[in-house]
């Protein structure tokens, strides 16, 4: 008999039809001669119960239907006496497909997230894991639909590359070399000649230069992969591993830009909602009791539009009001977290679109404010916007803001002038070798454009409600850890 899944038997209600249903066994008890059986098999989120009565069924063969193991069941598919339930099977015959003993580890009992994570490979049967991997699932394919209705293209750029695009230079290397016997120049640096590739290689931080092209020759591309960070950073919120949504867009303006980062966001929430009722559901009960109530404030919600100085100035407001914070925040300081979270959670109490960073933390690709009359007195080369005057140039950065999160979007208009383009790279003593071709698209055919990227883990981590970025990627990839 063809096997149905868990999710398709839990909707029938053919009552007194023979089914046939495999999964793991999430849990086993008895009664006077009957045992009841909570099978799943990763569909959703609930389990069927199977019912059998201990005459009918060989007793060895009961005494394996332990926590984890994974049975097949022929039976009847019978309407359930049990509350919250509608359906239950009547087992005829039971196979057992796998045994699990003792020492499996995610026995039916309270476990933490850290013991789970050393056991990475078996807490995708949990009840939580699951949930997760689904949402991470359903999150994917709202991606791929919402930038397929609007228009967009995607477009598959390199892992392997021979340019950073942050300018960092936290990046993994790829190399086919002996690593024990390098050929080395007087200088002491590595030569590459003889490489896979001829030149120094790495894993990519981002798609977004390679999508800039895409976009001045398609219109508008997202792409949609893996990118890779080799910063030592044991938190919370950072993997060495991870995954990025970037669109890029041709003649989009700053205004257009931050349109297009709230509306996407609000269909990948909306998504979740109408999509994983019955994993939100669970986590909203297990995880985090305010989640489903704080997906739904963000589609009610029109986001904030601020620019950093007038972040700023709200934040020292709340410094000289009592509020302490643990790192500094003048103008020029990078955000971190918790300057972030203060402005969408205690402010305003709703998602941020902060605009308009100074120049000097912003990547050489974005656009620069065009500097303005300011009144008498303030600092040379300010930028007056909405009457608040910032002390220095400033880019047209448009970061996206959550609760419990802080930034889970960084995006910006790019520089479309090859001649402001290339003085800010030369600013910045940059090395121009591997750049060429992308100053290439400022040479000829140059277009105004913009584009963000988007975290996929941070988004999961906001529809999901967990708390560390390593619980919503199957196999985290972090400092000293790379099993699996």
């Amino acid at each position: 008999m063809k096997r149905t899944k868990v999710i398709d038997a839990l909707k029938r209600t053919d009552f007194g039809s023979n089914i046939t249903v495999m999964g793991w066994v999430r849990s086993k008890r008895g009664s006077k001669g009957i045992f009841f059986i909570a099978l799943n098999d990763g569909s959703t989120i609930k389990n069927i119960q199977i019912v059998g009565e201990d005459q009918n069924f060989d007793e060895a063969m009961v005494k394996l239907i332990t926590t984890g193991a994974c049975i097949k069941v022929n039976g009847v598919l019978v309407e359930s006496p049990a509350a919250g339930q509608a359906s239950e099977v009547q087992a005829k015959e039971i196979e057992v497909l796998g045994t699990c003993d003792s020492t499996y580890p995610m026995q039916k009992k309270g476990q933490s997230f850290e013991y789970m994570r050393q056991h990475a490979h078996m807490r995708l049967r949990t009840n939580t894991f699951g949930a997760v991997m689904r949402i991470r699932h359903n999150m994917a394919m709202a991606i791929h639909t919402y930038f397929h209705e609007h228009g967009f293209f995607y477009f598959h750029t390199p892992l392997i590359t021979a340019s950073d695009c942050e300018g960092a230079g936290n990046m993994f290397q790829v190399t086919t070399k002996n690593l024990y016997d390098l050929k080395k120049d007087e200088q002491g640096k590595i030569i590459y000649d003889d490489d896979f590739f001829g030149e120094q290689t790495s894993l990519t931080v981002s798609g977004q230069l390679e999508g800039e092209l895409g976009a001045t020759a398609l219109g508008a591309i997202y792409t949609f992969g893996p990118t890779f960070r080799a910063e030592n950073s044991n938190t919370p919120r950072h993997l060495a591993e991870f995954w990025m949504i970037e669109p890029e867009v041709a003649f989009l303006d700053q205004e257009e830009l931050m349109d297009l980062e709230e509306d996407f966001i609000k269909y990948c929430v909306r998504w979740a909602l109408d999509h994983c009722q019955d994993d939100l559901a669970f986590l909203n009960q297990m995880i985090d009791k305010t989640l489903i109530e704080r997906l739904q404030g963000v589609l009610k919600e029109e986001f904030v539009r601020l620019t950093y100085t007038e972040g700023i100035n709200i934040l020292q407001e709340a410094i000289k009001n009592g509020h302490k914070f643990e790192f500094p925040c003048q103008w020029g300081d990078d955000l971190a977290s918790e300057h972030e979270r203060y402005l969408v959670e205690e402010h305003f109490k709703k998602p941020v679109i902060m605009t308009d960073y100074p120049a000097a933390i912003k990547s050489f690709y974005m656009k620069q404010n065009t500097p303005v009359t300011v009144p008498e007195g303030s600092p040379e080369g300010s930028v007056g916007y909405r009457g608040c005057v910032a002390p220095g140039p400033t880019m047209q950065g448009t970061d996206v803001l959550f609760p419990s999160i802080g930034e889970i979007i960084g995006g910006s208009v790019r520089e479309e002038s090859l001649d402001k383009l290339q003085a800010e790279i030369q600013h910045r003593h940059m090395d121009t070798t591997h750049l060429e071709w992308y100053i290439d698209t400022r040479r000829w055919g140059t277009c105004p454009h913009a584009g963000f990227g988007l975290g996929f883990e941070r988004l999961i981590l906001f529809v999901t409600g967990m708390q560390n970025i390593r619980d919503v990627i199957p196999f985290p990839r972090t400092p000293k850890n790379a099993a699996f």
